[in-house]
């Protein structure tokens, strides 16, 4: 098997060029996914009912719902844009440190770069598209409600008002558990670099423990005593 030109195998977590945990790039993949981890949290109230308990959802608090995603989905420009500048910033850092990688940048910063896309694709295809159909109201046509289908299903499928807000909630819930996963590999890499840090202190020590009794030893042997030949 050929190895990947791509991976630097001669570097480590000792190595000058080393990106690991406490790098710049790590900073900024950590900010963005805090920085989407607290909107999520901020929207966690209203997922609540539609998800984390058994009581029934009262028809108003749908309405009131609908009513707060079409605020959301109706801000400025400006916040859709500074959304985009953030995901691009992490994406950047991941790109910062996979370039020239070390064998624990592939494990840990490959893997968080995989769940990192995973979360982009839900925010666009899930919670970006819900929000659309909900302000769309195509709930509120009168075509939809005659609308009914008979046999297999095919192409794309248009749910009912409740349904779409749960799947919403949901896809809050499985972006902040990526999210959360991000974080998890960045601390793992923590771990394993303070690990391997400590592996490398205490063999220093013992070396240079072995390299003083050497010493030690070489200079308790007696020393040949020469004999001075009679004229």
């Amino acid at each position: 098997m050929s190895e990947s030109h791509w991976v630097d195998w001669n570097k480590n977590t000792q190595s000058k060029d080393y990106r690991g945990s406490g790098s710049f790039s790590t900073f900024i993949i950590i900010g963005p996914v805090c920085f989407f981890l607290g909107i999520l949290f901020a929207q966690f109230p209203y997922d609540f009912p539609l998800l984390w308990t058994s009581e029934p959802v009262q028809a108003t608090y749908y309405d009131f719902l609908e009513t707060h995603v079409k605020f959301l989905h109706a801000s400025p420009l400006i916040i859709s844009r500074i959304l985009n500048i953030v995901i691009f910033v992490g994406l950047l850092g991941f790109f910062m440190k996979l370039f020239r990688p070390a064998e624990s940048n592939v494990l840990f910063d490959g893997a968080s770069l995989i769940l990192y896309v995973i979360g982009v694709g839900v925010y666009t295809s899930n919670i970006v598209k819900g929000m659309r159909t909900i302000t769309a109201g195509i709930w509120d046509m009168e075509d939809f409600a005659g609308i009914k289908h008979d046999g297999p299903v095919s192409g794309e499928v248009i749910l009912g008002r409740e349904d779409t807000m749960k799947v919403l909630s949901a896809s809050n819930t499985i972006l902040a558990m990526v999210l959360v996963g991000v974080l998890v590999l960045q601390a793992g890499q923590w771990y394993a670099e303070s690990k391997e840090k400590d592996d490398y202190a205490k063999g220093d020590k013992k070396e240079k423990k072995n390299d003083g009794q050497q010493q030690q030893q070489q200079q308790q042997q007696p020393q040949p005593v020469e004999e001075k030949k009679s004229q």
